[in-house]
């Protein structure tokens, strides 16, 4: 009998950790699919979801090296929820079609071996059908003072930017409802972290 290949859906807000985990888990064996660098892959030059996003919004959210102007577009949906919701109409199908091509591509490599396949998907709660295409939902967690603290340290935003992303997001406690699993990713060193995530791995087959 064939091992069979674990689907996990990896979420967390920003600033969690979710990322780190991502990659000890690839560490460990499992196919990565991010949904964000799908999203970026789409909406960079020559993206599939450029033409909309133009017939949409206009010319001028494009750069001139034909990109959508991504910190514009950032900016405008804080402050005009439709605008957001419209912009994810249009990005959000264009992600899941080729995060399925990835992940069909990925079992086919298998070849019956096993393992596991990782969606690492920021708003697999917000979105609501994430969860029909996964196994298993893994949330990474921490505190709120600790998500902006390390945001704002790592990209140098103010504690305002950062805590209007996280406004966009699930709250803690939106995601916890839909987790399997659970990491408290809060006062733990990145050794400590690896070995939890390790653990964890061995469970689902890695």
């Amino acid at each position: 009998m064939q091992p069979p290949i674990v689907r996990i859906g990896l979420t967390g807000g920003i600033g969690s950790g979710k990322s780190t985990v991502a990659r000890i888990l690839v560490a460990s064996g499992a196919t990565l699919i991010d949904a964000d660098a799908i999203s970026r892959q789409v909406t960079a030059p020559g993206g599939l979801a450029l033409q909309e996003i133009a017939s949409q919004f206009g010319d001028d959210l494009i750069t001139a090296d034909g990109a959508m102007d991504r910190d514009r577009m950032r900016q405008l949906a804080f402050s005009d929820p439709s605008l957001k919701r419209r912009l994810e109409a249009i990005i959000h199908p264009l992600v899941g079609q080729e995060a399925m091509r990835q992940s069909e591509q990925a079992a086919a490599a298998a070849k019956g071996e096993g393992g596991g396949i990782v969606f690492d998907v920021p708003l697999l709660v917000e979105s609501g059908r994430w969860r029909q295409q996964v196994d298993h939902v893994l949330v990474v967690d921490c505190m709120e003072a600790t998500q902006i603290a390390r945001v704002m340290a790592r990209n140098g935003w103010s504690q305002e930017a950062v805590e209007k992303i996280m406004a966009g997001q699930a709250s803690r406690a939106q995601r916890l409802a839909a987790a399997d699993s659970c990491i408290f990713n809060d006062g733990l060193s990145l050794d400590a972290l690896a070995v939890l995530v390790r653990q964890l791995g061995r469970h689902f087959g890695l």
